[in-house]
């Protein structure tokens, strides 16, 4: 699901996706922000301050950095942990992440609901276009960017690692 608010262009991409590990083993793993980088495509790091406080750095458009800190606004053990980014930061950001026992035994259902409003300055005035247009100057469409980063997440989880094609050859 995509909605966008026409007067900021606010992104809200929610997805869930079943991942055959427990509950408290998924979330342990998400909870250490260090780890996000990992399966999150554009995080390059995140720097954790303390147990609510971390600095994340994103490839940006144009490939240049984006930095700003992030606070943890609620964490329930094994069932949700809440984030969104500090007054006056370069993104104004915030998400959410579900921890739900699959049913039937079937592992974990992780929910991800991530919200923001993509930055201004000179790309704001191009801001006033369609979501789509929005995507572009970013490089990639945000809800198949939310879609692929909790899908690495269940192959890193599953597997120990993320598979890929990059570097192979074509054909």
């Amino acid at each position: 699901m995509v909605m966008s608010t026409v007067m900021n262009q606010r992104v809200k991409v929610e997805k869930t996706l079943t991942i055959n590990k427990p509950v408290d083993e998924l979330y342990r793993f998400w909870r250490n922000f260090d780890n996000l980088p990992r399966f999150i495509k554009h995080l390059k790091e995140v720097r954790v301050y303390d147990e609510k406080r971390s600095h994340w750095i994103s490839k940006g458009f144009l490939n240049e950095s984006v930095e700003w800190d992030v606070v943890i606004t609620e964490d329930r053990e094994n069932e949700l942990i809440a984030w969104t980014s500090v007054e006056g930061a370069a993104i104004e950001t915030s998400g959410r992440v579900h921890f739900k026992p699959a049913p039937g035994n079937r592992g974990t259902e992780v929910k991800t609901v991530q919200e923001f409003t993509p930055p201004g300055g000179a790309i704001g005035a191009a801001l006033t276009k369609p979501l789509a247009d929005i995507a572009k100057l970013f490089g990639e469409d945000p809800e198949l960017q939310i879609k692929e980063d909790l899908r690495g997440f269940k192959m890193l989880m599953e597997a120990g690692e993320i598979a890929t094609t990059e570097g192979q050859p074509r054909g």
